[in-house]
């Protein structure tokens, strides 16, 4: 018998024993990620979070627009609190990534119990974290936005808005940890439909709770802040309903349930990084807010504009990187070489291709961006360039946000916190610094592009060291499966 006769009739063997053992309909759902024809598993894995990630995109920005109604000041605070928001995302999203990362590698290895203890263990972390921003919401916001500005209207809006998104996070955390456990078992055409349901009610309730409409109270900044809990909550309870109804491939049980040291170690080995990389990109914005700040609140207004706006363009991103990092894993655990390159190769190309489109819309129509959020002239002689200047990073991100991901996905996620500390700490804040001292704060922005060439040089040294240790022997004890 050939080899490739044997390999077939393992997998025929395995799948006849998983019939017999009533598990069949789990076994053609993990096999997918190891079967299916790469550029169509890609897609029908990350469409759907791409499509979610654009909207939550929108949402973004016409949250900003509508804040940018009431003044500059309450659009400048929103912006100031972007720090503390992305400490939440960074904590939700990087525990995500580290279960996600161990769950589809369980999966690829078929152990059925690890499965079922990531995904107890990740959302018994989804708790804890909120438990923490809870304490910041009742401690911390006052002090954050002093350290900022000493404009009292801005502190008070600011305090206002991050005081009920972080008493509130509940549903941010929750919604994220379950929408992470059916990405990883590839349902993401239901994390579509929890991310866009989430969305959707906080575009439709923003201009009703801020101005008061319908015969609702008129709640300003708070109506933004409530707006956006209410969406979290609302999306945070169908993942939670799709999860218990429609993922077979994950059994949750609390009743007996234990935290367990061991398992939360191999989460966070992968997501600490993540987590740490994220919260780099807090401490930049602060640094940043701190350095423009001292030029006009209207420069640190561009800049959370431009938060807003770019999202449109890395949101797509990561929504591909979402569908991806599962294949990688499970076809990593699975030993097959050809498929983790395969995959990496083509989410590079959807990647940057996306990236240049967003390059020419800042370049062509920075002054249109601006003006959704009711620019001032002022705001649009300091953002034009700026949106410009910075955007010209585009033409590199794409390819380190992926491989970032990559690294992640390998059980190497210091990879990706090492390009995080290099490119935000190392430079762009000394960068922007340095520039600042010319007195002229279009030069700060150069600080931007210049970053991402130096992480586009150490992305290229590690990912040749990643290749090297573990892509290029990845199946090398076994057949690499066709």
């Amino acid at each position: 018998m050939s080899e490739k006769q044997k390999k077939n009739a393992a997998v025929n063997g395995a799948a006849s024993q998983a019939a017999g053992e009533g598990k069949q309909p789990e076994r053609v759902m993990t096999n997918k990620m190891g079967t299916m024809p790469m550029n169509r598993l890609l897609l029908s894995m990350a469409l759907p979070m791409m499509v979610s990630m654009l909207v939550q995109a929108l949402y973004n920005i016409v949250d900003s627009v509508f804040v940018s109604m009431i003044n500059e000041n309450a659009l400048t605070a929103v912006s100031l609190a972007f720090p503390i928001q992305s400490l939440m995302i960074a904590l939700s999203t990087g525990t995500g990534v580290g279960v996600n990362a161990v769950l589809s590698r369980s999966l690829g290895e078929r152990d059925q119990e690890n499965v079922n203890k990531a995904a107890e263990n990740g959302v018994f972390l989804a708790i804890m974290s909120y438990v923490v921003f809870l304490i910041v919401g009742v401690l911390i916001a006052k002090p954050f936005y002093l350290s900022q500005t000493k404009d009292q209207e801005i502190v008070s809006y600011g305090v206002t808005y991050l005081t009920i998104v972080c008493i509130c996070s509940i549903g941010m955390f929750t919604q994220m940890t379950f929408e992470k456990l059916l990405q990883s078992t590839g349902r993401t055409m239901y994390t579509m439909i929890t991310q866009s349901l989430g969305a959707v009610i906080n575009i439709i309730f923003d201009p009703i709770l801020i101005f008061g409409l319908f015969g609702f109270p008129k709640m300003g900044v708070a109506g933004a802040a409530a707006a956006t809990v209410f969406g979290q909550i609302v999306a945070a309870g169908l993942a939670i309903i799709f999860n218990l109804k429609v993922n077979k491939d994950i059994h949750l049980n609390f009743r007996k349930f234990r935290p367990e040291k061991k398992m939360i170690g191999r989460i966070y080995a992968v997501g600490i990084p993540s987590i740490i990389m994220q919260a780099i990109g807090s401490v930049m914005t602060y640094g940043m807010n701190l350095i423009l700040i001292q030029f006009t609140s209207t420069a640190t207004a561009v800049f959370g504009v431009y938060f807003k706006v770019q999202s449109f363009v890395f949101m797509p991103v990561f929504g591909l990187n979402n569908g991806m990092v599962p294949i990688v894993a499970y076809n990593y655990g699975a030993g097959n070489r050809k498929r983790v390159k395969h995959v990496a190769k083509l989410s590079i190309i959807y990647a940057v291709s996306i990236m240049m489109v967003g390059l020419l819309v800042f370049q062509i129509f920075p002054d249109k961006l601006l003006a959704m959020f009711n620019a001032s002239e002022n705001m649009l002689t300091i953002g034009v360039p700026a949106l410009r200047i910075i955007s010209l990073s585009f033409m590199f991100a794409g390819f380190c946000i992926v491989i970032g991901s990559v690294f992640q996905a390998l059980g190497n996620g210091v990879y990706s916190l090492a390009v995080s500390v290099a490119r935000q700490l190392l430079v762009l804040l000394p960068a922007a610094y340095l520039l600042s001292l010319t007195g002229k704060v279009e030069n700060v922005w150069w600080a931007f592009p210049i970053a991402e060439l130096m992480s586009l040089a150490v992305t290229l040294f590690f990912y040749a060291r990643i290749n090297k240790k573990i892509i290029s022997k990845i199946g090398e004890n076994a057949a690499d499966l066709v």
